[in-house]
């Protein structure tokens, strides 16, 4: 079974809470697709599928974005740790120049191409670890990156020199305990429907922070 085919046999066409104007593949329950996802891979103990669900970080971004496209329009944007995708096409929906989705899960590419094609535009793929790249993007959206203290360490600097080479570094923070403090300059705030079985809640305040050098 190729990577489209697994992603379209382990999800549904649902809307997020935040965004339903955006229709996205994903998946109703956590344990399942989980257990699929190690079966298909032939791996144990992986974590898990991100790109199966509306995570809160990439909900709010793409309000944002859809809210204030202004913030995109005719720009090269970024959507870093993209999951299923969903900043991305928004940015794409608010008319930016290009829109390039990073990961390292080709199941996430799979999803984010079933997904824009659901919503009618393009999104170009960023395979493998893009930090470190050079600055090619006028805006890097990041959703929900630094809920460990390693993922924090790798691409927090990076993310800084992309600010300090002039572009936009939008980060989304739904509480994680490693968003640092310093050079984060709040922007926007929005409450979005979580599902408890993955966030302990029924809601989440995230916070939207311009990242400076």
């Amino acid at each position: 079974m190729n990577p489209e085919a697994f992603v379209l046999a382990q999800t549904a066409i649902a809307r997020p809470a935040l965004v339903p104007e955006v229709p996205l593949y994903l998946a109703t329950e956590v344990t399942p697709i989980w257990q699929a996802t190690e079966d298909w891979l032939g791996e144990q103990g992986i974590e898990p599928p991100f790109w199966a669900f509306a995570w809160p970080g990439s909900q709010a971004l793409a309000r944002w974005i859809l809210d204030t496209p202004s913030r995109v329009a005719g720009r090269r944007v970024l959507d870093f740790a993209a999951g299923g995708g969903l900043a991305a096409i928004a940015a794409a929906r608010a008319g930016a120049a290009s829109v390039e989705a990073a990961e390292i899960d080709p199941l996430a590419h799979a999803a984010t191409r079933l997904n824009a094609r659901l919503n009618g535009v393009t999104v170009l793929e960023a395979p493998g670890d893009v930090v470190g790249s050079a600055k090619r993007w006028d805006t890097v959206l990041a959703g929900d990156v630094c809920y460990e203290a390693p993922m924090t360490q790798h691409i927090m600097p990076w993310l800084r020199r992309l600010a300090a080479s002039g572009a936009e570094v939008i980060l989304a923070d739904p509480g994680r305990a490693y968003v640092p403090r310093e050079g984060m300059e709040p922007l926007a705030r929005f409450q979005v429907p979580v599902a408890r079985e993955l966030e302990d809640r029924e809601e989440r305040e995230v916070i939207l922070y311009r990242v400076t050098a």
